[in-house]
């Protein structure tokens, strides 16, 4: 079963979270409502989510201060932040938006398609990290449990496996890179590339444990 992505929606007013819930239906993946900032840092402790759509106008706790908190947190630092916003005070009130490490800043009212379309870009690269964090932990279960002498049977065991499964996840890496390249989008283009480093370390690890690997290293190294 494919786990689905969680949004995270914050807006003070239910008629916003409801038109936000019904724009990104369609999606099909988990949407979680917070009416405050405080709610919002507090489903943040306990909750993994794809990339948060965080209202600037709110009482108390605004979207700019709630923003910060996101970033200062280890856990939560790397989520994408799409400001929404139904006032637009010029290039300075959107740079604080970016200063505050929203990676969009849309103005109210936004086109729903739009909308639509820059979160599924975001849902998508988080679902490229899960299938990633998801072949490191089988390789690394499968080298912590093996035995003297075991290296055949983890290499003609679950190696191949993995290596099927990484070549999946490569190649949709490339097509979703190239199409955020298209498309301009110079954060999800940054985070894309990151991804792929990640997936190009975990290459190298998997080459290294083939077998034979050690013997060709060798091999290539000695003088012609």
């Amino acid at each position: 079963m494919v786990q689905k992505a969680k949004i995270l929606l914050v807006d003070d007013r239910p008629e916003n979270l409801l038109a936000l819930e019904a724009i990104l239906s369609a999606l099909d993946q988990t949407l979680v409502r917070a009416s405050s900032g405080e709610e919002a840092l507090k489903a943040l402790l306990t909750e993994d989510f794809a990339v948060i759509l965080l209202d600037v106008q709110m009482p108390g706790m605004d979207g700019f201060e709630t923003a910060a908190h996101i970033k200062r947190r280890e856990r939560t630092r790397d989520i994408p932040i799409i400001f929404l916003t139904a006032i637009n005070h010029g290039p300075h009130h959107t740079f604080r938006g970016y200063a505050a490490g929203a990676v969009d800043y849309i103005s109210k009212p936004f086109d729903p398609w739009v909308l639509r379309a820059k979160v599924s870009v975001f849902v998508d690269l988080h679902m490229k990290n899960m299938q990633l964090r998801e072949q490191a932990l089988l390789l690394r279960r499968e080298l912590e449990g093996g035995q003297p002498g075991d290296g055949d049977r983890t290499a003609g065991g679950l190696l191949p496996e993995l290596s099927a499964r990484l070549a999946a996840v490569e190649e949709q890496a490339e097509v979703l890179t190239k199409e955020l390249s298209e498309s301009g989008a110079g954060t999800a283009v940054s985070t894309a590339a990151h991804l792929e480093r990640k997936l190009s370390g975990l290459r190298r690890a998997l080459d290294a444990l083939q077998p034979g690997a050690v013997e060709r290293d060798t091999v290539e190294s000695q003088p012609g």
